[in-house]
């Protein structure tokens, strides 16, 4: 979309960063992707090639392999992800929320250790909160950790984990003192190669098809208590910090979702005729197309500020919760909308619009649904 408020968060340095990416992404990936969806999954040699032109230590300190920048960065992978479609590999799962909360919160040892293998994508995370039982209430985990010795003994189960079939570690959240509650949770970084860890069946989704998403399960796995990240019984702290990222996360990735949906009908519908006319040239498709311009056009000022301040560390929960359930809510009325004047294309799966909206709808149920982003909205009110 070309925007009659122009977009002032970028230097000249993060536009490089986004050519590099779109171009990366319309070579190696795009040309791929029909394949990785009917396989339900991605090969690991296109994470290792993210890692090598920089895609997955965008924040991450050079320290430890990365490029050293920070949300502006990451912001932009997620932008192009959704400009192009591409909702899997899920690298911004991967790089711009597990790997932040590891930086943020590991001993030094641990990240010297870990987040450089993780940069080069030679390790692939993922992030276990959600399980058979419920999700967004933390004090309901039932996966337990229990000391022994050296080690925790790890037991339960997790579900709907992206990159569950795949990772090769997962930062797990489990129930250190059932006492405490939602306090009582502390996260463990978690071998999935280890004894007693068993994935199940890549489970089959209305969208995300390239995107494996798989149950984890845990029967006595001993962990070392070197892997706790952070302190103990201080996971739901952990959790709150990386919430945030992860929900505006979200909110970029809907919002591009949204602003590509209504630059792909524009052209369909001045290309497509039908009563000897384009469907752009009937006004329904105008004050449509219309309307949701000004919505999205309206909105990308807001956003651009969200990114902002959390860049600056100055983002709240709150402010986070408002413009995950916001942009969620809009890109599911424009993909709906523009699905629409597609008419029986827009069904298509082949057709880009048909993709997006099926992905998206995701969006208003993880990184704690909607409803839930209502909830953490009104405690500020």
């Amino acid at each position: 979309m070309q925007f009659e408020i122009p977009r002032t968060l970028y230097a000249e340095e993060h536009e490089i960063f986004r050519d590099t990416v779109a171009r990366f992404l319309k070579e190696e990936v795009l040309p791929e992707y029909e394949k990785w969806e009917d396989a339900g999954r991605t090969p690991r040699d296109i994470w290792l090639r993210a890692g090598e032109v920089g895609l997955l230590g965008t924040s991450t300190s050079e320290d430890y392999g990365g490029i050293g920048g920070d949300f502006l960065f990451d912001s932009i992978v997620i932008e192009e992800l959704g400009r192009y479609g591409v909702a899997a590999p899920a690298w911004d799962m991967h790089a711009y929320i597990i790997m932040p909360i590891l930086q943020n919160f590991c001993n030094e040892e641990q990240k010297k250790t870990w987040l450089p293998k993780m940069v080069t994508g030679e390790w692939i995370s993922a992030i276990g909160l959600t399980e058979p039982g419920g999700g967004s209430d933390m004090k309901e985990i039932t996966t337990n950790a229990k000391a022994d010795g050296d080690d925790y003994i790890i037991n339960g189960a997790k579900t709907f984990i992206t990159n569950g079939h795949i990772a090769d570690y997962v930062l797990l959240a489990t129930k250190t003192d059932p006492s405490l509650g939602a306090k009582g949770v502390s996260m463990f970084w978690v071998d999935l190669s280890l004894r007693g860890v068993s994935r199940g069946k890549n489970l089959k989704k209305i969208g995300n098809k390239a995107q494996d998403t798989a149950e984890l399960f845990f029967d006595d796995v001993r962990v070392p208590a070197a892997n706790l990240v952070g302190e103990l019984n201080q996971g739901w702290a952990l959790l709150m910090d990386g919430l945030a990222q992860e929900r505006l996360v979200v909110a970029v990735r809907s919002i591009v979702l949204a602003e590509a949906a209504i630059d792909q009908t524009i052209e369909y519908t001045k290309q497509r005729k039908t009563f000897g006319q384009t469907v752009f040239d009937f006004q329904n498709t105008q004050f449509k197309l219309a309307e949701m311009t000004a919505e999205v056009e309206a909105g990308r000022p807001f956003m651009d500020r969200c990114i902002e301040l959390h860049t600056k560390g100055e983002c709240s929960m709150y402010l986070a919760a408002k413009a995950k359930l916001w942009t969620t809510e809009l890109a599911d009325r424009v993909l709906d909308d523009c699905l629409q004047l597609h008419g029986g294309y827009g069904y298509v799966w082949e057709f880009p619009i048909a993709r997006a909206w099926a992905d998206a709808r995701v969006h208003r149920i993880y990184a704690g649904t909607n409803e839930v982003m209502k909830y953490i909205i009104a405690k500020s009110l």
